[in-house]
């Protein structure tokens, strides 16, 4: 027993932690150690054995208190198991693997209600794709599905007309088997819904011809749906009432159509916000004014300060997109404005642009000779000759 960890210690809590903290602990380390999580891991499998004790110990009022007053010492009797550990449960750690793993071992507390009652029908799943506008705004789309609906024949039972469905001599009309199946602690029960009744506890000797003993017939046919305005790619829109017929009388499921949106050629999407850039010209930057741009509300006027440079980002509030929530909430419509330079020009349009370099040039020139900092000299002495626009342009005509 010397060599044997103390229990709350395997479990990484304290010695006063109540039954959720040590619920919770072993939980964590269950699922980490589990030998069907660590194939192979000896390691793994003897700390899972370690936590498992641990817990059946902790867990235990009575084997707590026994502990907590006598240590490893109040289990020296106790036959096989780990360690002179008895871990033949009577059938408690069947619950707390069920409650702890839930599915992990084939159902848990949970699946033991019967299955044989009213369950709502399996959800389908479905998609449409729509334009980028009608994602900004909202639109109608019809979509052809197929779908289940009671046979007419057999009114949904599956069984020939004059005859009815028979109780399952596998599960006796339950709807759930239950297996039992040995485990490292032993021999553990999981129930399971029946394969042959498929949980509705009655099964069809003689099937209807219409339906082959399904109880429905599939039908093509066409559903409305409406696309909320403000829909984001890969969002879905439940149908309710449009999925698989339920069993047992009950409800159908609901239909999931999920959202594809086509990409758009000037406006892209972030959250509730849009994107986009706007050409200008060099003379409506230099001297400002209205520029046109594209929203996706149509063309607006939006004013410019003289000298805006090339990549100066503005916002158009309340320009984006339609909040989900509240449709009368919008995002906003961030512009990047880019100068265009043109790339080909009349001799004119080359005149009166020498003219302004001059202009510009000479402005230059005298602002730098007045600064001390430049001046024609310093050309002269390096051997470099000053180009102007006239120059590049007669250079380009020859």
């Amino acid at each position: 027993m010397a060599d044997k960890r103390d229990y709350y210690e395997v479990l990484g809590v304290d010695k006063n932690a109540d039954d959720a903290a040590i619920k919770k602990a072993y939980r964590v380390l269950a699922k980490k150690y589990h030998p069907d999580m660590n194939p192979g891991d000896k390691e793994a499998e003897a700390k899972f054995k370690e936590a498992s004790e641990a817990y059946a110990v902790l867990s235990d009022p009575d084997k707590r208190r026994q502990y907590d007053q006598f240590g490893h010492a109040a289990f020296d009797g106790a036959s096989g198991g780990s360690g002179g550990f008895d871990f033949n449960f009577s059938g408690d750690m069947s619950d707390i693997f069920g409650d702890i793993f839930g599915d992990f071992f084939g159902g848990g507390r949970s699946s033991r209600r019967s299955s044989n009652g009213p369950m709502k029908g399996a959800n389908l799943r479905t998609s449409v794709r729509i334009q980028f506008e009608e994602a900004v705004f909202g639109c109608e789309k019809e979509i052809d599905i197929t779908l289940k609906d009671e046979c007419p024949k057999c009114h949904g039972t599956g069984a020939k007309p004059g005859t009815q469905p028979v109780t399952c001599s596998k599960c006796g009309g339950k709807g759930q088997v239950m297996y039992t199946q040995q485990s490292l602690f032993g021999a553990m029960r999981s129930v399971q819904t029946c394969p042959d009744c498929h949980g509705t506890g009655k099964v069809v000797k003689e099937k209807c011809s219409d339906c082959s003993g399904t109880g429905y017939i599939s039908n093509r046919k066409k559903i409305q749906v409406t696309i909320p305005a403000g829909i984001d790619d890969g969002q879905s829109i439940r149908i309710a009432g449009k999925g698989e017929p339920g069993t047992n009388g009950g409800q159908r499921g609901d239909l999931l159509v999920e959202v594809h949106v086509m990409r758009h050629p000037i406006f892209q999407r972030q959250d509730y916000n849009l994107y986009s850039t706007a050409p200008i010209s060099f003379a409506q930057a230099a001297l400002g004014g209205d520029v046109r741009i594209t929203t996706i509300d149509g063309d607006v006027l939006f004013p410019i300060k003289a000298g805006t440079q090339t990549d100066t980002k503005i916002r158009l509030k309340g320009k984006g997109v339609p909040s989900l929530r509240n449709k009368n909430l919008r995002g906003d419509h961030y512009v990047t404005l880019v100068v265009q330079v043109p790339e080909k020009l009349t001799t004119e349009q080359k005149d009166a642009l020498i003219a302004f370099d001059k202009s510009m040039h000479g402005e230059a020139t005298k602002d730098m000779q007045n600064g001390a900092d430049i001046n024609e000299d310093m050309f002269k002495k390096k051997g470099k000759k000053k180009k102007t626009l006239k120059d590049i342009f007669d250079k380009d005509n020859d």
